[in-house]
């Protein structure tokens, strides 16, 4: 998604501008849209990446599973309204809505991944614990939500999803601080559940708020969004054309470790077995990368917009 994705708490007082796209000359650069060509923009947003490929004079497939984002862009379906097709999905459907829409084969792909800055700037969302408002955090609005989990799950599995999810090393901590906080009054706002992260952790002046890695676990489970990603990688790999492109735009370590191992696994970088282990045939490689190393945002670019500090790009063309 183009709408300024990062890590929360990372901007400026007063902030960068709303919905900045993250790595866009880079992204332009790795995907390169030709007019005529068929292109994929799997995180719509607030549609930066797919206005630039509009531009470009490529067709384009904008998929977010957020229906706020996918009703925010009638407006560039006016503009474009031969060339842009809008679409409410996950990643692990790709494969499926590609072809219905006349997408697959794909000439590109590229993801955004993580939260939102519409996502995180609307309090009313339950993302952030900067702005308070329900516990929600579903993106699509529909199923488990955040306040479900931390009221309803036992103590280990909600310690287990803060180390798994947000590498929250005082894991078992914070849930149970949960669970005692839950005994008087269900969690129902986002303030709520910053202030146990606040009370069990502290803070000092610079560091991290005390609840990011927390809200970051939860979102993370309610929308099991690495499993989409593994889900959505797998699916661009099926409809992409040879020669054809993929951009992967990652926030944090969880998700760029998935996108890392799987293009080293596609294209043939990955670590061999131990020369002591029986030699094993390894299948062709799918994809060849365009880097060697992720591209990483400028100076110039982290200072306009300081949520795209932790970005980075990865790229890869299909074989």
């Amino acid at each position: 998604m183009t709408g300024g994705r990062g890590i929360e708490g990372s901007q400026r007082p007063g902030g960068p501008a709303r919905h900045t796209p993250v790595l866009l000359p880079e992204v332009l650069a790795a995907l390169r849209p030709m007019p005529g060509e068929r292109h994929i923009d799997c995180t719509f947003g607030a549609g930066g990446y797919a206005r630039a490929m509009l531009e470009a004079g490529a067709h384009v497939l904008a998929l977010d599973r957020d229906p706020a984002a996918i009703a925010g862009g009638q407006s560039l379906k006016q503009l474009y309204v031969d060339r842009l097709t809008l679409a409410q999905t996950r990643f692990g459907e790709l494969a499926d809505v590609a072809e219905a829409h006349g997408f697959s084969p794909a000439d590109g792909v590229v993801f955004d991944l993580g939260v939102s800055s519409m996502q995180l700037d609307e309090g009313t969302r339950g993302f952030s614990f900067m702005r308070d408002g329900p516990l929600d955090m579903r993106m699509s609005g529909e199923g488990l939500s955040a306040a479900d989990v931390v009221n309803g799950y036992e103590q280990d599995a909600i310690a287990n999803i803060l180390f798994q999810f947000g590498e929250e090393r005082r894991s078992r901590a914070i849930a149970r601080e949960i669970v005692k906080a839950r005994s008087e009054k269900p969690f129902e706002t986002t303030a709520e559940l910053a202030a146990v992260c606040a009370r069990v952790l502290g803070q000092k002046p610079g560091d991290k708020h005390p609840a990011t890695r927390t809200f970051q676990a939860l979102r993370l489970h309610v929308n099991d969004e690495l499993g989409e990603i593994e889900r959505g990688l797998a699916a661009a790999e099926a409809i992409l054309k040879p020669g054809g492109r993929l951009g992967v735009v990652t926030f944090h370590s969880l998700e760029d470790r998935i996108v890392k191992q799987f293009l080293a696994e596609r294209s043939g970088k990955a670590p061999g077995p131990s020369r002591h282990a029986p030699a094993a045939s390894r299948p062709a490689p799918t994809f060849k990368l365009l880097a060697r190393k992720p591209v990483e945002p400028s100076e110039a670019e982290v200072a306009a917009n300081p949520r795209a500090r932790s970005a980075r790009l990865r790229a890869a063309e299909r074989l």
